[in-house]
């Protein structure tokens, strides 16, 4: 990749790409950025007297039960942006993941994780133990199924990833995704009645393709072959929240290409996560609307890599019409952010404003970004 650039998001990194999608109907972005503005304040109010309040209103929503382990499916409403309707499993059965190996991406057993996200059926997937997970091929989902670490220390490591490709309502949360590698050039099962013929996979941890209602949540990722999370091919109604990233080169995809219109449908919101030590920013590409407020920049010392907003391959008769703004952003170390685009109307400002937090709010939201230490029996 051409002249990428290093960026830290920390605190919240509110990224809007917008329009519509035929996979899922598109959402005023003006009504979920007032949500969830409406819910930072509502947890700011209530941290004087919730002795767990952290003013993060997604961990808000579920962290201060100490059974959440016996209402794990709470989890489910809690989300928020555009991907607040992802239902993962919620309703389904639960289901245990006894056996760490992957024995046959084909025919895979009874009790592993391969075999219980390929299932048609609606389930909420959780882990008997701490378990590191090395996949022989990509862990390909079927719809409608949430990945849920809490209670265990869940590595999926050293191996093919996940891939979320033409399915619907995904969660993952509260697991380590790590040094995921390229798998491929052999069958793998999607579902109980199919299996397919895979090409190379790109190494992504988690690959979205052509998918809707999606929310990764609290995991902590590093150090994979290509993005740490993808999303392309038309993939919308997407939340990606309160993840620790370090430790990588290309961090995050979101649009295949400015030729590819349908990445121009994409929206996506990406709150709370932190972006750390490490990492070299690959910055969407389709054209899409950015608007960027209450992050904290930290740029390495490398005179050529300050600059946040990097458009790759794409020269600036182009990109000058994009809609890329920044707003209360900390910029350290030289770290600099170039506007771009329509982005100054007074319209654009309502529709796509996030606003702006001090910034000794910063540390406290994203303090527990990454896959938290949940126990049964306490808070997490």
């Amino acid at each position: 990749m051409a002249n990428p650039s290093f960026f830290l998001f920390f605190f919240c990194l509110f990224l809007l790409v917008v329009a519509s999608s035929a996979r899922a109907p598109p959402q005023d972005p003006e009504l979920v950025v007032k949500e969830l503005e409406r819910g930072i304040n509502g947890s700011r109010r209530e941290l004087g007297y919730l002795s767990c309040g952290t003013g993060n209103p997604i961990d808000d929503c579920w962290r201060c039960d100490p059974n959440w382990e016996a209402n794990r499916q709470r989890l489910a409403d809690c989300a928020y942006g555009f991907g607040k309707n992802a239902l993962g499993g919620k309703n389904g059965k639960i289901y245990v993941v006894t056996d760490s190996g992957d024995d046959d991406p084909v025919t895979p057993n009874p009790g592993t994780l391969r075999y219980a996200v390929i299932q048609n059926e609606p389930l909420w997937i959780i882990f008997a133990r701490d378990m590191v997970i090395q996949l022989k091929e990509e862990l390909i989902m079927n719809s409608y199924k949430t990945i849920d670490g809490r209670g265990a220390s869940v590595h999926i490591a050293n191996g093919p990833c996940i891939t979320i490709q033409y399915v619907t309502n995904i969660i993952i949360h509260g697991v380590h995704i790590h040094d995921c590698k390229q798998g491929g050039n052999t069958y793998v099962r999607d579902s109980p009645e199919h299996y397919g013929y895979r090409t190379i996979s790109d190494g992504d941890g988690v690959s979205i393709f052509g998918a809707s209602h999606i929310w990764v949540d609290h995991c902590s990722l590093s150090n994979c072959h290509d993005g740490l999370v993808d999303a392309i091919h038309g993939s919308t109604a997407i939340t990606i929240s309160n993840n620790y990233m370090t430790h990588h080169d290309k961090v995050m995809l979101l649009g295949h290409s400015d030729s590819y219109t349908q990445d121009k449908d994409m929206q996506v919101t990406i709150a709370f996560n932190h972006f750390g030590e490490g990492l070299v920013q690959r910055m969407p590409s389709a054209a899409p609307t950015i608007n960027s407020q209450g992050n904290r920049f930290l740029a390495p010392d490398n005179t050529f890599s300050k600059e946040v907003t990097k458009r790759e391959d794409t020269p600036e008769s182009q990109w000058k019409n994009w809609n890329w703004r920044s707003e209360g952003d900390l910029m350290l170390n030289g770290a600099f952010f170039t506007p771009s685009g329509g982005g100054a109307s007074s319209s654009y400002a309502k529709a796509y404003s996030l606003s702006a937090r001090p910034s000794s709010l910063v540390g406290t939201i994203t303090t527990y970004a990454g896959a938290l230490n949940c126990r049964k029996g306490s808070r997490c």
